[in-house]
């Protein structure tokens, strides 16, 4: 790794430390980033990619089938580079992530 990103990678983590302690300060959670919570995310970026969630920032319900397709291939990578160093509970969730996506995707391409 470079000096630079060195001290990148420091003042990242200085930052984040700051942001911990500030939240148990204000007696705030601070909610740590979990596997779950990631591949629940980018689900959600692809329903609604797809259509099938309003989109928080505007507010309507738009497709971009494209997008879609491109964060259920991102899952199915994820998958794919994480098999066996998942939990059992987090396998399942990214094979019915998986499957509830690409059936999704199906209804609304079958052409």
């Amino acid at each position: 790794m470079s000096e630079e990103n060195k001290q990148v990678d420091e003042s990242w983590k200085d930052q984040v430390e700051k942001e911990k302690n500030s939240a148990r300060e204000k007696k705030a959670a601070y909610h740590e980033p979990t596997f779950t919570i990631f591949v629940s995310s980018l689900a959600m970026q692809a329903m609604i990619a797809l259509g099938k969630l309003e989109n928080p920032m505007t507010g309507k319900t738009e497709t971009n089938v494209d997008q879609g397709r491109f964060l259920i291939d991102t899952i199915g990578i994820l998958k794919e580079k994480t098999k066996g160093n998942l939990t059992p509970e987090e396998d399942k969730l990214l094979d019915e992530a998986l499957y509830n996506l690409r059936m999704l995707y199906l209804q609304d391409n079958k052409g």
